[in-house]
């Protein structure tokens, strides 16, 4: 894929953990597995270039994720939102000579690969922003078209690319995927 994968591990959880003392990306799956470890090999399966955006304090997630074999890197101003982080990895990652980006979540593991590759072939066929629906609800990851570059680096603020995708045309991608609507945002969300 010429894609870059972009995987957003830089935020708090503060609902997940208001106090801050667990971080939901390090918690554990059904079979053992780490959250952002398997949004992390999801993505590795795909594309050949991961990067993966981390807080300076990120509590060891950053060496998780280089042992996989992401390209880990900090992002400084991560407390300042998901936009920052996102235009923080588009930045790092401008050496790319891929078509886009695609953007992941780090605490949604539960996304199919075939998701990623029916994302990536709409930017690859020339959509800018291609993003799947499951039973007619959009979900993550979002992919971007090259064409984005400078609207994605602008990015700050806790909305991440919400108003880039509410004022650009997107590609709607059918999936049957309910993991594009799943994510860990509280205890309760983690399977049993």
């Amino acid at each position: 894929m010429a894609l870059t994968g972009i995987l957003l591990a830089a935020g708090r959880g503060r609902r997940f953990d208001p106090a801050g003392q667990r971080n939901k990306l390090l918690q554990r799956l059904p079979g053992g597995e780490l959250v952002v470890a398997a949004s992390a090999r999801t993505l590795l399966a795909v594309f050949p270039r991961v990067v993966a955006v981390v807080p300076p304090d990120d509590g060891g997630v950053g060496d998780v994720l280089r042992q996989l074999g992401c390209e880990v890197t900090v992002c400084p101003d991560a407390d300042g939102g998901m936009g920052l982080s996102l235009a923080h990895a588009i930045r790092h990652s401008l050496d790319a000579p891929g078509q886009g980006w695609l953007v992941a979540l780090g605490d949604m593991p539960f996304v199919a690969p075939s998701t990623l590759q029916a994302l990536a072939a709409a930017i690859e066929e020339g959509a800018a922003i291609a993003a799947p629906l499951f039973g007619g609800r959009r979900g993550n990851p979002v992919a971007f078209g090259a064409r984005h570059r400078d609207d994605l680096l602008a990015l700050d603020g806790d909305q991440g690319a919400r108003r880039l995708l509410a004022g650009s045309p997107v590609a709607a991608i059918d999936v049957l995927d309910s993991g594009i609507l799943r994510d860990i945002d509280s205890p309760s969300d983690l399977p049993a």
